[in-house]
């Protein structure tokens, strides 16, 4: 094991499948000469060259579409997005191709492609810019959607989508997460799609979450933990499919659930948890499932809505002590 920083895990993973397998190739703005928008292409243009490692015009649709027509062909492309509010521009070609194209062409015509890139909020960027996407692509049969934490699950995950995965895989990182160090192996390793990961287990309420909202639900633990709550901290890492039972086989043990995520909360990822532990599992729990969103609304520039508009660690541990129903 060594300590590395989320960019460099991203950066092993492509960079190992790439010198296993000639298809594979990375597009996107600044992923060559410029060493990617956020280093996480460093260093890749010189090993591998233009024709695997291509700078792309300013036009998500456009390379999108030449990324999705290679999948077609044979090729394994990776798309690496500036961020995921700028990908919106693309999704005729994630909705309407790559996630159809296999039912349309009667299984004949696949579309093995990784889409990966920043998403959700990243401090004071605007309205424009501070967008979380899992529940919308998670809405779209045909592809599945990746969400990590950390740079162990990052590297696994990513390794697993390029090698094995004939699905279009949505892969979404986090801007102030790539500098964050976690341990991750030497020797090579890969992580099945669709398996969610307890992070801390617990016995007395069941916290879920993914993304950069992890800090969060972890740091809420601690804070739990000093008044004597033992909560176990779950990470989804994949948002469809939806590792549900995992969630529901921690529920059977501590009753109660709170879900901590980025989304706004109308049709969002807690909302499908919630449906789906309330119908498997409503004997186990001793109080309403609770959860806690983004604000609905557009997020601001100002600071001070900034922190308004994100779940904190105070709003994670209130709404524990009222499923626990303790005196606030």
């Amino acid at each position: 094991m060594r300590q590395i920083a989320f960019r460099e895990a991203l950066r092993e993973a492509m960079s190992e499948e790439m010198r296993r397998d000639e298809r594979v190739f990375l597009m996107g703005e600044e992923v060559a000469e410029y060493n990617g928008a956020y280093k996480v292409s460093q260093g890749m243009l010189a090993e591998f060259g233009p024709k695997r490692i291509i700078d792309t015009p300013i036009s998500e649709l456009g390379f999108t579409g030449v990324a999705v027509g290679a999948a077609q062909n044979g090729l394994l492309p990776i798309v690496e997005y500036m961020t995921w509010n700028f990908a919106v521009l693309a999704l005729d070609q994630i909705l309407n191709t790559a996630s159809k194209m296999l039912a349309m062409s009667g299984g004949q015509i696949g579309c093995p492609i990784v889409l990966r890139g920043p998403n959700g909020s990243a401090g004071q960027l605007g309205a424009q810019h501070s967008t979380a996407f899992e529940a919308l692509y998670a809405n779209i049969p045909g592809i599945k959607v990746v969400s990590v934490s950390n740079g162990y699950d990052a590297k696994g995950l990513l390794k697993q989508a390029i090698r094995y995965e004939q699905d279009p895989v949505i892969f979404m990182e986090s801007e102030v997460s790539y500098g964050d160090k976690s341990e991750v192996p030497e020797e090579e390793y890969y992580i099945e799609l669709g398996k969610a990961d307890v992070k801390k287990a617990g016995k007395d309420v069941t916290i879920v979450s993914f993304n950069k909202m992890m800090k969060v639900a972890l740091a809420a633990a601690v804070e739990l933990e000093k008044e004597g709550i033992s909560a176990e901290v779950i990470d989804l890492r994949t948002i469809r499919p939806l590792d549900w039972r995992t969630i529901l086989e921690s529920v059977k043990k501590t009753n109660r659930l709170v879900i901590v995520e980025e989304q706004w909360p109308f049709a969002s990822v807690s909302s499908e948890i919630t449906y789906r532990i309330q119908k498997e599992g409503f004997d186990y729990l001793d109080a309403p499932i609770r959860r806690i969103t983004a604000a609905d609304a557009p997020m601001h520039y100002a600071p001070t809505l900034v922190e308004a508009y994100l779940p904190s660690v105070a709003g994670v541990v209130k709404l524990v002590k009222e499923v626990m129903y303790l005196k606030k």
